[in-house]
C-alpha cells in the first residue's frame, strides 16, 4: 500500500467521582445522678466467686483484593497469515494524515492510534505494502488469498491472539477513512488488515482501492 488516510481517533477518558466521607460525631452531654445506697441495692451484682466478664474483642476487618483478570492486551509485533506465512510488525504513526507503513515490503505497520490485541473495544489496524517498484512484492500480495473463515494471528513473544475472518471487501482509496469502519475505535474488538487493491493510476499517486480485510477475535488472548 503506497498510502492510506487514517483520522487521528479521539478517546474519551473517564473521570472517577470524587468520594466525600462524612463524619458524623454525635455529642452526648451528661448528667449527674445520685443514686441513695438503697437504690443500689437494687442493682444486680456479679454472684459470689465470679469477676466481671472481659469485653468481647471484635476481630479486624479483612480487606478485599480485587479478582485477578483473565484479560490480555499487547502490541503485536508479528502477523501469522493462513499457510504460517509471517511477517514482522512495526509500529506505524500518522503523519500530516497519512498512514506511515514500513518501508520495508515483507513487514507491515501496525497504527499506533489504534486497538492493541486483546483490548475489549475498537480496531487493532495493520496495514503493508503490495508491492514497491523499487522492492517488488510485498507480503500482502498474500490477503488477495484470504478469504471469510480463515484465522489470522497475532503474536508478542509468547502472547497470541487469533482472530477469524468475516469480511473481505474492496474500499475506494478516497473513502478509506470517511466512509469505511476501517479506522474506527468504536464497538467491538476487531483486527483490521488493510492494503492496496485495484488498478495502478500513476497520474493519481497510486493504486485507486484498499483490500480491507476484517476478523473477530478468537477468545481472549493468551
Amino acid at each position: 500500500m503506497r498510502s492510506g488516510a487514517a483520522p487521528s481517533p479521539t478517546a474519551g477518558r473517564r473521570c472517577a467521582p470524587a468520594v466525600g466521607v462524612v463524619l458524623l460525631i454525635a455529642l452526648l452531654s451528661g448528667c449527674a445522678v445520685a443514686a441513695s445506697s438503697e437504690a443500689k441495692s437494687w442493682l444486680p451484682g456479679p454472684e459470689p466467686g465470679t469477676s466481671e466478664a472481659a469485653p468481647t474483642t471484635v476481630p479486624a476487618a479483612r480487606v478485599g483484593k480485587p479478582g485477578r483478570t483473565e484479560r490480555v492486551t499487547f502490541i503485536p509485533d508479528q502477523l501469522v497469515l493462513p499457510g504460517n506465512a509471517r511477517a514482522e510488525v512495526r509500529p506505524a504513526a500518522t503523519v500530516d494524515g497519512q498512514l506511515k507503513v514500513p518501508e520495508e515490503v515483507d513487514h507491515v505497520g501496525w497504527w499506533d492510534g489504534s486497538a492493541r490485541a486483546g483490548d475489549p473495544f475498537g480496531s487493532t489496524v495493520i496495514a503493508g505494502h503490495l508491492d514497491s517498484a523499487t522492492d517488488g512484492i510485498g507480503f500482502f500480495i498474500r490477503l488477495r488469498r484470504v478469504q471469510v473463515g480463515d484465522v489470522v494471528t497475532l503474536q508478542a513473544g509468547s502472547r497470541r491472539l487469533g482472530y477469524r475472518i468475516t469480511k473481505v471487501e474492496t474500499v475506494d482509496r478516497q473513502a478509506l477513512a470517511t466512509d469505511s469502519r476501517a479506522f474506527d475505535q468504536r464497538g467491538d474488538h476487531r483486527l483490521v488488515l488493510i492494503t492496496c487493491a485495484g488498478r495502478y493510476r500513476r497520474d493519481r499517486g497510486g493504486y485507486e482501492s484498499n483490500l480491507v480485510v476484517t476478523g473477530q477475535p478468537l477468545g481472549l488472548a493468551r
